[in-house]
C-alpha cells in the first residue's frame, strides 16, 4: 500500500523487459482497477496491446486517457495513427481534426488529414485551403492548392491564391507559369498573356513561353502582338521550325477572319505570308501546319503571276506588294515578286 503506482509500473516493465506482453497487460489491468485515473499505467496498457498487435485495445485505452485528459496532442495522435492502421478513416479524420485545433499549424497531421480524405474519396480541397491560411507564407502549399483548384474547375479561385504566392515570392517563374494556365482555364485570355509576359521577363530565352503567348493573342484575334511574340521566338532561335509555324498561323487565322467572299488582293497576300512562313517550318523540320498550308493551295487563294500581272507599273516596280485593308492594318511585312512572275 502507498506504492501501488511504482509497483504496478516496474511490475509491467519487467515483464516488457522478458517481451512477455500479455502478463504485462494482465499487470496493468490489475494496477488500474486499483489506481483507475492513472495516466502512466494507461499509456504503459497501451504500449503492450501495441506490441500484441491488439490495435482495438490500444484505440480503447487512448480513448481512457482522453477521458481524463480530453486535450491531451500526444494521445490524440497515438489514436488517430491506430485508426489509420485499422484502416478506419471516419473516426481517424475526427481525431485529427481535433488535433489541428490545438495544433493549428501541424503539418503532419495536415497530411495525415488529407490522405485520410483521400482514402474516404472525399475531396480534400478544404484541407488545402485550410492549411495555406493557416501556413500563407508557405509558397509549397500555396500551389498545391492552386492545383488542387484548377484540377476541381476552379480557376478563378487558384489565380487569387497564385497572386497571394506572387505578392510573397514575385520571381518564381513556376508560379507566374501557373497563373497564366489558370487565366487561361478561366477563360482570361488577356490575363493569361499578361502572366506568361512576366514569366518571359523572368526566362527571356525560352522560346516556348514566347509562343505560348503568340497562341493566346491569335484567340483573342490580337494578330498584331501575336505577330510580335512569333517574331520574337524567331529571334531566340531561328533554326525552330515551330516558330515559323506559329508565325505563319496568325497570317492564317487572320485570313480566315478577315478574308471576303470574292478572295481581294489583301487576303491573297495574307494567305501568302502564311504559305511562306509555313514553308519554312516544313525544311525545319516543323509539319503541324501542313495540313493548314494544303487548304491554301486546294482553294487558290495565293497571290500568284496573275495577280501580279494585274498590278499597275509602279507597284511593280517597287518589287514588292503590301496590304492596305482596314482588316489587315497591322500586317507590316512586304510580300516580294517571286522570281517566277
Amino acid at each position: 500500500r502507498g506504492n501501488e503506482e511504482q509497483v504496478y509500473q516496474f511490475w509491467a516493465i519487467a515483464y516488457e523487459r522478458q517481451a512477455q506482453f500479455d502478463s504485462s497487460e494482465v499487470v496493468l489491468l490489475q494496477g488500474l482497477k486499483r489506481l483507475p485515473d492513472d495516466l502512466n499505467l494507461y499509456n504503459r496498457l497501451a504500449y503492450a496491446y501495441k506490441r500484441l498487435n491488439k490495435p482495438e485495445d490500444e484505440a480503447y485505452v487512448y480513448q481512457d486517457i482522453l477521458d481524463i485528459e480530453p486535450e491531451n496532442s500526444e494521445t490524440l495522435k497515438d489514436l488517430a495513427r491506430v485508426y489509420g492502421d485499422m484502416e478506419r478513416y471516419e473516426e481517424q479524420v475526427e481525431v485529427l481534426k481535433q488535433i489541428l485545433e490545438l495544433e493549428p499549424t501541424n503539418k503532419s497531421a495536415e497530411g495525415d488529414l488529407v490522405l485520410a480524405f483521400e482514402n474516404l474519396v472525399l475531396d480534400p480541397l478544404d484541407i488545402y485551403r485550410t492549411r495555406f491560411a493557416h501556413n500563407p507564407n508557405n509558397v509549397s502549399y500555396g500551389i498545391d492548392l492552386a492545383d488542387r483548384l484548377v484540377a476541381k474547375d476552379e480557376a478563378n479561385e487558384a489565380v487569387e491564391v497564385l497572386k497571394k504566392i506572387i505578392r510573397i515570392d514575385n520571381t518564381s517563374k513556376l508560379t507566374y507559369r501557373k497563373l497564366g494556365q489558370a487565366y487561361y482555364n478561366a477563360d482570361r485570355l488577356n490575363e493569361a498573356s499578361d502572366a506568361y509576359e512576366e514569366l518571359f521577363i523572368l526566362n527571356p530565352r525560352d522560346i516556348h513561353i514566347a509562343i505560348i503567348i503568340c497562341d493566346i493573342n491569335i484567340a483573342i484575334q490580337k494578330y498584331a502582338k501575336a505577330l510580335r511574340w512569333a517574331d520574337k521566338a524567331i529571334s531566340i532561335d531561328k533554326n525552330n521550325g515551330e516558330s515559323y509555324g506559329r508565325k505563319g498561323n496568325v497570317y492564317y487565322k487572320s485570313f480566315q477572319d478577315c478574308r471576303s467572299a470574292a478572295i481581294s488582293l489583301d487576303d491573297r497576300i495574307v494567305a501568302t505570308l502564311a504559305q511562306n512562313n509555313f514553308i519554312k517550318a516544313d525544311e525545319l523540320g516543323y509539319r503541324r501546319f501542313n495540313n493548314s498550308n494544303s487548304w491554301l493551295k486546294d482553294n487558290e487563294v495565293l497571290f500568284s503571276k496573275a495577280q501580279w500581272f494585274m498590278l499597275n507599273d509602279d507597284v511593280k516596280n517597287q518589287g514588292y506588294v503590301t496590304t492596305s485593308g482596314e482588316c489587315y492594318d497591322w500586317v507590316d511585312e512586304k510580300l516580294k515578286k517571286d522570281s517566277k512572275w
